[in-house]
């Protein structure tokens, strides 16, 4: 339990030092009090407010809404890399135990949970005249929810945990053996949420945004119903967000995406980020960092996803799926959102292909410095400073925020538990076609007014079946599967949810070996000489980005990160 002991040690010194956080407003703007100590802290409702903004701190670590969620990105259907990029080993599988960012976020995530117990004990112990009852339900509904939201991240990411409810006392007490999901959803998960959802205020003040609410405890117990396919408890939950009244989808889709207009309608949990504030060490790019020396208040996102042509590295690369599906996106030309534009603005805000519109970094997509060659055929525009920037900033730098939930998942989740609930696939089109017209694109219930009763299965790829389109009757089995292999993945890629939604389907092996197949029909048909063919002008070569997934995958071993080494060495009462 060596690693575990030092986040505990070193999380002890933070937190009496009140290390400040990830927000802008004056609520996480406060600021380092230094020479404060246990003996003298824990005695104002300010002092509680401090160490809980160091909870909120660890949400910017790297590996949880940060730059090292890149290795995530490519885990799934929805990216690739080039062979020598440090994500490589995610894409094709041959990660270890011992991966850097394996190790870094189990460590961050316990970073988080052991400052919301420090919270939590105190919480225990603390005089009336110190807090009274609504300070205090509020201050532990914020504890409880952010320990709960690093729990999910924990068991979904490593398929159980070891759970920490409280301070360890004793060196003994951190060596907790391995606690199945379940068990870590009945122990922490749910019972956290739904003290939150009983407590959180629906909203906060203007210069106290960003700090957890009813309606993100709301969403994310529905969310672990339904991970837990527990469909009708999930429904609930979710149907309560939706008639609550507090959210909906922006009529701009960028505002998702940019530092424009964060923390918007469909804003439910996000993580904030500066250009600004705390630049780091010596101007160092850094994400929040558990390696010591001082954080950044910015994302490095950025610097992984542009281009190397402005400032970056892309080291992930939109698949050729997603871009064909982006391109089959079709947009409908009485929908305003659109403002004439042949792409949706879905796709515009989402990847940059070689035939883009508009600008792309300030210049126009054929005039672009970017680079189309080696197999790429689009860039990915998410988290990316190109809509405002020539370059990325400098050091990598970015202000762009990480939504964790928005609205738009609300949604598609709300959709996919009542076709799992009670078959009902018309409600859930409903839903669906909620986020596809603000996206501007036609409508399941447009195509199939269009098409007798059908709607296309945009996942079979048109080029590889000869440029068609194949069209399937509406049930319960063609929705869900749209949920799964079109809808959730254009509208929330790169938000780190595919790999989970692929995982909790059982369709990894399913989606990689079709997506595999397709690489070998572009290899062997496609012209890819010059510019490439249309739709998605690969030039140069086909990247094979499934090559090695596909033949590596296997459930037991790959669905979730293996426990740390440094953990699984340490740790007497640790079982594999």
């Amino acid at each position: 339990m060596k690693s575990m002991n030092k986040i505990i040690i070193k999380s002890l010194a933070l937190l009496a030092l009140v290390i400040t956080s990830c927000n802008e407003s004056t609520f996480l703007d406060e600021q380092n009090p230094n020479a404060l100590t246990e003996a003298n802290f824990w005695k104002t409702e300010t002092d509680f407010n401090s160490a809980l903004t160091t909870v909120y701190g660890a949400l910017q670590y790297r590996g949880v809404s940060g730059s090292e969620l890149v290795q995530e990105f490519v885990l799934g259907d929805i990216a690739g890399t080039q062979p020598w990029y440090r994500p490589s080993p995610f894409r094709n599988l041959t990660y270890n135990n011992a991966q850097n960012h394996v190790t870094n976020k189990w460590e961050e995530l316990y970073v988080g949970v052991f400052r919301a117990n420090s919270i939590l004990s105190q919480l225990e112990i603390v005089e009336e005249d110190i807090l009274n009852d609504e300070a205090k339900a509020k201050i532990e509904a914020e504890a409880r929810f952010l320990r709960a939201f690093f729990y999910f991240q924990i068991v979904h990411t490593y398929g159980g945990a070891m759970i920490h409810d409280g301070v360890a006392e004793t060196l003994a007490e951190l060596d907790q053996p391995l606690s199945s999901m379940a068990d870590v959803n009945t122990q922490v998960i749910i019972p956290d949420l739904e003290f939150a959802m009983n407590n959180l205020p629906e909203s906060w003040e203007a210069d106290q945004v960003g700090r957890a609410t009813w309606g993100a405890a709301t969403s994310l117990l529905g969310k672990v119903y339904l991970y837990d396919q527990q469909w009708g408890e999930a429904a609930t939950l979710f149907k309560e967000v939706i008639d609550s009244g507090i959210y909906g989808l922006t009529r701009n889709i960028e505002d998702n995406f940019t530092h424009f207009n964060e923390y918007n309608e469909e804003s439910i949990f996000e993580v904030n980020f500066s250009f600004d504030l705390a630049p780091g060490a010596g101007g160092a790019t850094k994400d929040n960092t558990t390696q010591g020396g001082p954080a950044a208040e910015a994302t490095a996102m950025s610097n992984e996803i542009g281009t190397l042509a402005h400032g970056a590295f892309n080291t992930v690369l939109t698949s050729y799926s997603l871009h064909e599906l982006l391109v089959h996106d079709e947009v409908d030309p009485n929908n305003p959102i659109n403002d004439g534009n042949v792409e949706s603005r879905r796709m515009n805000y989402t990847i940059a292909p070689k035939n883009g519109e508009g600008d792309y970094y300030l210049e126009p997509f054929a005039e672009s410095k970017a680079s189309w060659g080696g197999g790429i055929s689009a860039y990915v525009k998410k988290h990316s400073n190109w809509y405002h920037m020539e370059s990325e900033p400098l050091m990598g730098r970015s202000g762009i925020n990480f939504r964790h939930i928005r609205y738009a998942d609300v949604l598609l989740m709300y959709a996919e538990a009542i076709i799992n609930d009670s078959g009902d696939h018309m409600t859930a089109i409903q839903y669906i076609d909620m986020v596809r017209s603000r996206a501007g694109v036609y409508t399941l219930q447009q195509y199939m007014d269009m098409n007798g009763g059908m709607f296309p299965a945009f996942h079979v790829s048109p080029q590889v079946n000869d440029g068609n389109l194949t069209f399937v009757a509406p049930n319960a089995q063609t929705v869900m599967e749209h949920i799964q292999k079109v809808e959730r993945k254009i509208e929330l890629c790169f938000e780190g949810h595919r790999y989970k939604d692929l995982v909790r389907w059982g369709i990894v092996k399913e989606v990689f070996d079709e997506l595999r197949a397709d690489e070998v029909w572009r290899n062997e048909n496609l012209d890819i000489s010059g510019d490439g063919v249309a739709p998605l002008y690969i030039p140069g070569f086909v990247r094979q980005d499934f090559l090695l997934s596909s033949d590596n995958y296997q459930s037991d071993q790959h669905d979730y990160f293996p426990i740390p080494t440094g953990e699984a060495l340490n740790n007497p009462n640790f079982n594999n």
